[in-house]
């Protein structure tokens, strides 16, 4: 029991395949502070940018209204065309500043995943409104962590607008007794105050929340060894992932035999397609070969061998012979045996002779 419990606890991290599968349900690290924060911050880039455009392309168009009112007919056309004229006024001075809002709500999103089309989230679940899950929603660590920040938000923008506020208290007290002209600029001025403040300190409440977000969302993508096993044994027979791990298993290979070229004994060539690496100790029973290959690979052994003096033998029947029918560490069939005791015979005795005569 305890072994099939172990097998079923999620402890592995996700694979990339686990985390591919839930963003197509959906199901991604989001933030809806980073989404409030960049809408927020749109805001303020409009109001701080477009403010001005804004009043004066809606004011000019409306006193002249007001001003030729006597000119507009009131009966049913006449009022619809009014209404054209003020939504056209309306769009020609709001239509930039929406457009940048709407792109600001838009990056909230892209910033945490990339574009999701999937309506895997719209399908009605039993587990929405049971009450196992609906106590887990109201007691977990999701509602903990938005109790806090809600908490949070509200003494930190207490304490934003108060530091903001609390050294104008006087100039507000003023405000009263300005003209309505002059009231304007000094309002725009304090509320570019503080929604600056409050961008800044939302970007600390959004910052540790996505944090917060997403490595909740990590432990839910969790595996047990169990679904691990599953998983790849769903994968092993994905053709593409099987000519992946042939084209590793290559290369690894390839890479040993290389490492493997400077302890031959001696290589056997054909000398232009094949190459055979074959080592010989004495007392070993017969020669091993350390590597082989065709082409560019007969090429790079022939290379490394000359690049350590190993000596190459050219022998295009027994080279083709040992390429098909023997394997990487085996030692050579017993067929080869004499064409290749000759060889290592004429290679140790053409090393014995040189090393007597360096002697």
């Amino acid at each position: 029991m305890a072994d099939e419990s172990d097998d079923t606890e999620k402890t592995e991290d996700p694979t990339q395949k686990r985390l591919d599968d839930a963003l197509e349900r959906g199901d991604v690290a989001k933030s809806q502070e980073v989404n409030t924060w960049f809408v927020i911050a749109g805001a303020t880039l409009v109001l701080a940018t477009f403010g001005g455009s804004v009043g004066g392309g809606v004011e000019m168009p409306l006193r002249n209204l007001i001003a030729n009112s006597w000119q507009i007919r009131t009966d049913g056309p006449g009022l619809l065309a009014l209404a054209q004229q003020l939504e056209y006024i309306l769009a020609a001075a709001l239509g930039l500043p929406l457009l940048m809002l709407m792109l600001a709500a838009i990056a909230g999103n892209v910033v945490q995943h990339r574009f999701v089309w999937s309506g895997e989230t719209l399908k009605p679940k039993l587990s929405k409104i049971s009450v196992v899950s609906g106590a887990k929603r109201i007691f977990g660590k999701q509602a903990a962590a938005n109790f806090a920040k809600g908490l949070f938000k509200v003494l930190a923008l207490g304490a934003v607008m108060t530091a903001v506020l609390w050294p104008e208290r006087s100039r507000l007290d003023a405000l009263v007794r300005l003209d309505p002209n002059a009231i304007l600029p000094t309002t725009t001025t304090l509320t570019l105050q503080l929604l600056g403040a409050v961008v800044a300190m939302l970007a600390l409440v959004a910052i540790a929340d996505y944090l917060f977000q997403y490595r909740q969302w990590f432990e839910r993508q969790k595996m047990s060894l169990r679904e691990m096993k599953e998983e790849f044994k769903q994968s092993e027979g994905d053709p593409h992932i099987k000519a992946r791990i042939r084209q590793l298993r290559h290369a690894r290979m390839k890479k040993r035999m290389m490492a493997a070229v400077p302890k031959a004994s001696v290589i056997i060539t054909n000398p232009t397609h094949y190459s055979v690496a074959l080592s010989y100790e004495r007392g070993m029973s017969a020669p091993v070969c350390v590597a082989k290959g065709m082409d560019n690979i007969a090429l790079k052994i022939r290379e490394i061998a000359r690049e350590h003096d190993i000596p190459i033998v050219e022998n295009v029947p027994l080279a083709r012979a040992l390429y098909a029918t023997v394997k990487i560490d085996d030692e050579i069939p017993v067929e080869h045996y004499h064409a290749v005791a000759e060889i290592i015979g004429y290679v140790m005795g053409l090393k014995h002779g040189f090393s007597r005569r360096r002697a």
